[in-house]
């Protein structure tokens, strides 16, 4: 099949679930009936007609034959009496007449051309048939050599009640199996509409709970699996907490002590600078220590709920500018969405540290985009990060050389992603650097 077909007929497939599971049973059940509406057709109703239009003209042939035979006017009453009381046919003359027009006017169906085809095979002579202008009878005019004769005959002679009974009825059951198909196939999908939307929720970090296993079998397998899988993810980042809670409060201890020798020893001369290097370097550790166990616990543990990102942001800058460093903010009045406060603020505030060591000047700004999409950009006129490293510096310990631990980065990419968004560094129009925060609403 040619690409542009191809690209056609994907158009016309439903893309949901719902619309092609009832196109696959809808689809072979009008086939069906087509065929046998077309063997009813082209068989039966088929032979039927031309039955009936056979009699029809039958009975016309003879009272012409009649009236051929006894041209008295008396005789010629007497002929058409007979017939209108026999074949229930109402015939008239008009002497002289003639036809000014053969073109018939006719119906959808069959029995029209049965009975025109009988009439040319019996008659031959030029006629004209009508069967839109008397809705109980079809009027047929024959040119006759002493005028035109209109035969009016009962459209129910020309065809049976059981064409509507049987058209009905194929309609009715298409009708009736699509509708309880459609009720069926909702409930299935809903089923799956639910799993995804718990899936979803559970990707963005939003505590779901449980979902009830419904529909069939395959589908509350996957609900059943869903949950173990949740089940299972929430242990584990239990697990991992609580160990580098464990770890952090068991180095800390021993870091406290050394603080406290370190401040109780004398300060002579000579161990001054080492003493003081020491200390910078038990700050250090200890830093390192609460990085390690922000990264471990992410954002998992903290509810989302709504919150006002501009007015997040606000303090944010605030904090910022109270540390020394320029910070112009740009964001709404109000923006409201789904967060986990701490956790967010900890992102946002990693990345504004992040550009105050290396910049002189930062640029905080809020969007939302068509109510789908939240953006935050963190620009600075700093040196930069070359594109070839800029995604390498979100692994764990990438950046530390640069004046941090090496986390900050990689903890702000993992809570964004627990939001379902994305962190993307570009070149800033200040000139350095832009962190570009994309969240869903």
């Amino acid at each position: 099949m040619a690409a542009g077909p191809r690209r056609w007929l994907k158009r016309l497939v439903p893309r949901s679930l719902l619309g092609r599971s009832l196109l696959i049973i809808l689809l072979p059940l009008v086939l069906l009936e087509a065929v046998a509406l077309q063997i009813f057709y082209g068989s039966h109703l088929d032979l039927i007609s031309r039955r009936f239009a056979d009699a029809i003209v039958g009975e016309i042939s003879a009272t012409l034959a009649l009236m051929h035979r006894f041209p008295a006017p008396a005789d010629r009453h007497f002929v058409l009496r007979v017939a209108r009381s026999e074949y229930g046919l109402l015939f008239s003359l008009a002497p002289g007449a003639r036809l000014h027009s053969l073109k018939s006017r006719k119906i959808l169906g069959p029995m029209d051309n049965d009975l025109g085809m009988a009439l040319g095979q019996r008659l031959h002579l030029p006629f004209r048939m009508d069967w839109v202008s008397d809705p109980e009878y079809v009027l047929v005019r024959i040119q006759t050599s002493d005028g035109v004769l209109t035969v009016k005959a009962p459209r129910k002679r020309l065809y049976s009640n059981g064409v509507y009974l049987f058209v009905l009825w194929l309609v009715g059951t298409l009708v009736l199996v699509f509708t309880i198909a459609a009720l069926f196939m909702r409930n299935q999908v809903r089923a799956i509409r639910r799993l995804a939307a718990a899936a979803e929720a559970f990707g963005l970090g939003r505590d779901v709970g449980a979902i009830r296993p419904e529909g069939a079998v395959e589908v509350r397998q996957a609900g059943v699996a869903f949950n173990r899988m949740r089940e299972r993810i929430g242990r584990f980042l239990t697990q991992r907490t609580e160990m580098l809670a464990g770890v952090s409060h068991d180095l800390r201890t021993p870091l406290t002590r050394l603080r406290l020798a370190l401040a109780m020893l004398p300060r002579d001369r000579g161990i001054e600078e080492d003493v003081a290097a020491m200390t910078e370097d038990v700050a250090e550790m200890n830093r390192m220590i609460g990085g390690y166990l922000a990264f471990a616990r992410g954002a998992g543990a903290e509810p989302a709920r709504p919150a006002d990102l501009s007015a997040m942001l606000a303090e944010i800058a605030a904090g910022a500018k109270r540390a020394g460093t320029d910070v112009a903010l740009a964001a709404p009045a109000s923006l409201t969405l789904n967060l986990r406060v701490d956790a967010m603020r900890r992102a946002i505030t990693n990345l504004v540290d992040n550009a105050s060591r290396h910049a002189q000047r930062i640029a905080l700004a809020a969007t939302a985009e068509d109510g789908q999409i939240v953006q935050v950009t963190v620009d600075d006129d700093g040196p930069g990060i070359p594109p070839d490293r800029r995604e390498s510096v979100f692994r764990p310990f990438e950046s530390g050389a640069a004046g941090g631990i090496g986390l900050g980065l990689t903890i702000a990419r993992d809570i964004v992603r627990a939001h379902g968004g994305e962190i993307l560094l570009e070149d800033s129009p200040l000139g350095g650097l832009r962190a570009r925060v994309r969240v869903p609403v």
